[in-house]
């Protein structure tokens, strides 16, 4: 059966930019150090996958060097580095789980749950921290979905998005092909690490992606849709349009048999080691 491969955050759900941004900046309020993200620099780092690899990065941002004592010694740095982003991921799964459910964006638990009754196989593959996307998956699909599901995270897998690693390791972890296999994705490099390891893309975007180039995708919608709305606007189609006013998995069963007449199923190339 083919494969279904979610991934967490901008597809299960919208959230860079009200709880990972809120938690960041409450770690840094606790440890007192001098910065906060406004959600402008926010959105400008989220072109850098991984929390982790986003604070790494404020290493050669002249404003954050300018506000903070940052140390020369670069070991000392990445266990600053490991600390706040420990401490942002403990601030982030509690107030996941605090919240007794999690509104998943449009049509995502419909097509999950439709997968997992026509005996598709479902996964989630995520540059996030697996208890972050772990908390994100049962709080959005719920506990009968997230068990069904497969998560494969940036924990286990080096180099993250936009290389192909995690999809490579998602597909693998369902004993399926890439070629049997689509991808939904909200961002470009989500779509390019899902494209360069062989499946078939469904773009959902989010309002800080919208700009995205989105080439490559199979399929660009507003959001997947549901029969009580919203509709899934067709942004752009390289492959079959969905038949009916929302994605469904014969829409998602015709773009993966595109891939594979088209021969566009490499599903092999693996920059590194995971």
């Amino acid at each position: 059966m083919p494969g279904l491969v979610f991934d967490c955050d901008g597809v299960l759900i919208d959230s860079e930019h009200t709880w990972h941004l809120d938690a960041f900046n409450q770690v840094w309020r606790e440890y007192g150090v001098p910065w906060r993200w406004t959600p402008q620099e926010y959105s400008e780092m989220l072109a850098v996958a991984g929390g982790k690899e986003r604070l790494d990065r404020l290493y050669t941002v002249p404003a954050f060097r300018a506000a903070v004592a940052v140390p020369e010694d670069r070991q000392t740095w990445l266990e600053w580095v490991a600390a706040w982003h420990t401490r942002k991921t403990e601030i982030y799964v509690a107030r996941v789980l605090a919240e007794d459910t999690i509104a998943a964006r449009p049509g995502v638990r419909r097509l999950a749950a439709d997968a997992v009754l026509a005996g598709w196989r479902l996964a989630v593959a995520s540059s996030g921290s697996r208890a972050a996307v772990t908390a994100v998956v049962r709080k959005s699909l719920g506990p009968a979905l997230a068990q069904a599901c497969t998560v494969v995270t940036a924990d286990s897998v080096r180099p993250k998005k936009p290389a192909p690693d995690v999809y490579l390791d998602a597909v693998a972890a369902l004993g399926l092909s890439a070629g049997d296999c689509v991808a939904v994705e909200d961002s470009r490099q989500g779509l390019l690490a899902a494209t360069a390891a062989g499946l078939a893309c469904v773009v959902t975007p989010v309002r800080h992606t919208e700009g995205h180039d989105f080439t490559e995708a199979d399929l660009v919608v507003s959001s997947l849709g549901d029969p009580a709305g919203p509709e899934a606007d067709v942004v752009r189609a390289t492959g079959p349009r969905p038949a009916g006013p929302w994605v469904t998995l014969g829409d998602l069963r015709r773009l993966i048999g595109r891939r594979v007449l088209s021969g566009t199923t490499p599903g092999t190339l693996r920059t590194s080691s995971s």
